[in-house]
């Protein structure tokens, strides 16, 4: 059962160590360090690539974050020959069967010892101040998800103990321009939104141990490249996360992007965008006709009144709202369980209505995500809510701090909606006369 959207923190459950941020604001933190380095955990996948690991594991011990803070964990993803890793490196094996990244990261982070937890890939090296830059707007404030800058060389054939920083813009290769610009646009993720989860990169992203706790492990079913960092970073957004990105964290990915590869890859991420459809239901992700495997918004039913009423109510708010469908309880259509483990928006009727204008409520919907509002409720001419747009966002991370001021509220009229005030003429209203 999907919880109510005003759910209260749990009476006497402890609150995070560190800062709450409003909204996605890490800004807030510019120019702040943590008065003590945090306790870092290096999670490393690798699949037979002994001289990239080598490399990787040569620059982490080059960082200038404290080596007695800091923790490395070497995941084998079944490699045909167990990979070597100096004194001090734990190495973990999973068996071989496909392309596992998601279950070796969830393992390295079931064996991490440290406050926050650091992504790498076995052929993605780090400049020296890759893990002093990841870790601390986590360590500041542990809602926030940071995720580095991760260039392109070719390193083939170099020296494993060649400082990366000098070697990596010597054989450097285009970084892939959309996702450079991305940044840009949303000055790093500041402005981030619903879809700016495709901005996350998993072979350079860090999160709190808290939070990786609160979204729960990246999803196991992925057995093949790619999609499995955006559908948890997804998930991480739903969860209240602050998402920020990190030019500083700079990391050399040895080969170039996905898309400076042969056409073949196209197959790939077409099998990587079939998988988030069905898994990521915002718009822009989900099916544009076909129906997702999740759902995106809820709508939920005023209290205490007719059948008909209850019926006018709900049937024309979701006529209005492609994407959305009744709150568990409510007629619904085939599935539930984890169906609704992805709702981002609840919609709350306070009162019977009806919905006359599909494109004010769209609208209504609409700017509760471009603004980043924790609530949008719609008045009626008495002055009372009618309908309620709720962020599932907002509610998880005020939840979790016990507050109910890290997202702004708003009002506005409620256009395109009638209160219903009598019983309604049902036949009328599903004839159309």
């Amino acid at each position: 059962m999907t919880p109510p959207p005003d759910a209260p923190h749990p009476p006497g459950a402890p609150h995070p160590a560190g800062r709450p941020l409003p909204g996605n604001r890490w800004d807030l933190l510019d120019g702040v360090v943590p008065e003590v380095p945090p306790v870092v955990s290096v999670v490393v996948v690798h699949y037979d690539q002994q001289a990239e690991l080598d490399r990787t594991l040569a620059a982490l011990a080059r960082q200038d974050h404290p080596a007695d803070r800091t923790e490395v964990v070497v995941v084998d993803d079944g490699s045909p020959v167990p990979p070597r890793v100096p004194c001090g490196v734990r190495l973990l094996r999973q068996e071989d069967r496909g392309f596992r990244v998601a279950a070796a990261r969830n393992a390295g982070a079931a064996a991490a010892t440290g406050d926050v937890l650091v992504f790498l890939d076995a052929d993605t090296a780090p400049e020296p101040g890759y893990l002093r830059a990841i870790a601390r707007l986590p360590a500041l404030a542990p809602d926030c998800v940071a995720v580095g800058r991760r260039r392109h060389a070719d390193l083939a054939g170099a020296p494993a103990d060649a400082p990366v920083e000098r070697l990596g813009p010597e054989r450097e290769l285009p970084e892939p321009a959309w996702l450079a610009d991305a940044y840009r646009r949303s000055r790093d993720l500041l402005d981030a939104d619903d879809r700016s989860y495709r901005y996350v990169i998993g072979a350079v992203a860090a999160c709190s141990r808290t939070l990786f706790a609160a979204v729960g492990g990246f999803d196991e079913g992925f057995s093949a490249y790619g999609g499995e960092d955006w559908e948890w970073a997804y998930r991480a957004w739903l969860a209240g996360a602050v998402l920020a990105h990190v030019p500083d964290a700079v990391a050399w990915h040895d080969g170039p992007d996905w898309s400076g590869r042969d056409e073949a890859s196209r197959a790939a991420k077409n099998a990587e965008a079939l998988r988030l459809a069905d898994l990521v239901p915002v718009p822009g992700s989900r099916p544009r006709g076909l129906p997702s495997g999740r759902v995106d918004v809820l709508v939920h039913p005023p209290d205490e009144v007719s059948a008909a009423q209850r019926f006018v109510s709900v049937d024309s708010v979701l006529a209005a709202l492609p994407g959305a469908e009744p709150a568990p309880g409510e007629p619904a259509g085939p599935g539930g369980g984890d169906r609704y483990d992805r709702v981002r928006l609840d919609v709350v009727l306070d009162r019977p209505l009806r919905a006359t204008t599909p494109d004010a409520l769209t609208a209504a919907v609409e700017r509760v995500a471009a603004d980043g509002l924790g609530e949008l409720a719609l008045l009626g001419p008495d002055g009372a809510p009618l309908l309620r747009v709720v962020s599932r966002r907002a509610r998880a991370r005020e939840r979790r701090w016990g507050r109910d001021d890290l997202f702004p509220r708003a009002t506005t009229p409620a256009d395109g909606l009638d209160p219903l005030t009598e019983e309604p003429d049902l036949e009328a209203y599903l004839g159309g006369w």
